[in-house]
């Protein structure tokens, strides 16, 4: 595990655990700005790829990310502004956010399989994440009942993303590249 993915697991911890621990959990104004920022930090990612990977089967499956992630960043946004909800900035959504820069940062400065592999380690990781953040914090402290079914509506599409990006470790793995 590299400085960048510990750095994000940190951030979701901080959701899952002591962040909210004396609440009832995140409100919906935060959950929003969560939601919003873990897509967009895959987003980024999924540009970088696009444009750095040697790899037709990463730059694919970078494509599906940033497609997939602004789908659902769409989604979010256009709920959020029908419900007139603020996504509102907290320390989760801001770790998320220096995350993302990091793994940024990390991924910049490698090439070929280099690259190919930290990016694709990095995205198990991440939707591993994420889907534990959904399941444990997200989904349970959701208080309106159409972001909660959005997350839940999208959740299986980030357990899709997981299964991909780990076929994709293995082919790396196996390929050496």
């Amino acid at each position: 595990m590299n400085i960048t993915q510990a750095g994000f697991l940190a951030a979701i911890a901080l959701t899952a655990t002591t962040g909210w621990a004396q609440s009832a959990g995140p409100t919906d104004p935060q959950i929003a700005a969560i939601v919003v920022t873990a897509n967009q930090v895959d987003i980024d990612a999924g540009k970088l790829a696009e444009s750095k990977s040697g790899s037709k089967d990463v730059k694919a499956f970078a494509e599906r990310m940033v497609t997939d992630h602004t789908g659902v960043n769409k989604a979010a946004t256009d709920l959020v502004t029908r419900l007139n909800v603020k996504p509102e900035s907290n320390p989760t959504s801001q770790s998320l956010q220096q995350g993302g820069d990091a793994n940024l940062a990390n991924l910049k400065t490698l090439n070929g399989a280099s690259f190919d592999r930290a990016y694709v380690d990095h995205e198990v990781t991440y939707h591993q994440s994420v889907i534990d953040a959904m399941d444990k914090t997200l989904i349970p402290s959701a208080h309106n009942a159409e972001l909660k079914a959005l997350l839940v509506k999208v959740r299986p599409a980030f357990v899709d993303h997981l299964e991909h990006a780990k076929h994709l470790q293995a082919e790396l793995g196996k390929s050496g590249g």
